[in-house]
């Protein structure tokens, strides 16, 4: 009788342990997943530059300078490695290897709904180089890099 009490205490702390391992290690999954999706990057938000920094937002709250270069500046001004100078709009984002991109949860509000202003969906057309798609514009125009017409950016 002992015997049997004893294997079902010692059956259920084993079960109960591996129960509380798996479900620690599910959630350091999801944690690592999360944060591997949340890129290290410079993004204007709400009109303020704001740093992602291991799955961390927070202010920027000094100057930056990319991988390749590029200098990201406290008030949204950037200066490209080949002396390139621009500013950088709500919602657009530069990664630290200095490729600059919209970034997808800027253009949400917290709502999870598209931003509107009169009724129409507030987002300016933008115009990128085919051969260099770091070169990001606001109006048509010509690649600085090659020379290209800029197509709109998809």
């Amino acid at each position: 009788m002992k015997n049997r009490k004893m294997i079902s205490i010692v059956f259920v702390s084993v079960l109960f342990l591996s129960i509380a391992s798996f479900t620690t290690t599910s959630a350091l999954a999801q944690t690592k997943v999360k944060t591997a999706m949340m890129k290290d990057c410079c993004m204007m938000k709400d009109g303020k530059m704001m740093q992602m920094k291991d799955g961390e937002m927070m202010p920027m709250d000094k100057d930056m300078t990319m991988k390749n270069g590029t200098k990201v500046m406290t008030n949204g001004d950037c200066i490209m490695k080949n002396g390139e100078k621009m500013t950088m709009k709500e919602g657009e984002c530069m990664d630290m290897n200095g490729k600059m991109d919209n970034c997808d949860m800027m253009h949400k509000d917290s709502k999870n709904t598209t931003k509107m202003k009169n009724g129409k969906h507030d987002m300016a057309t933008m115009y990128t180089c085919p051969m260099h798609p770091e070169v990001i514009k606001d109006k048509a125009g010509k690649c600085p890099k090659c020379g290209m017409d800029l197509v709109v950016k998809k």
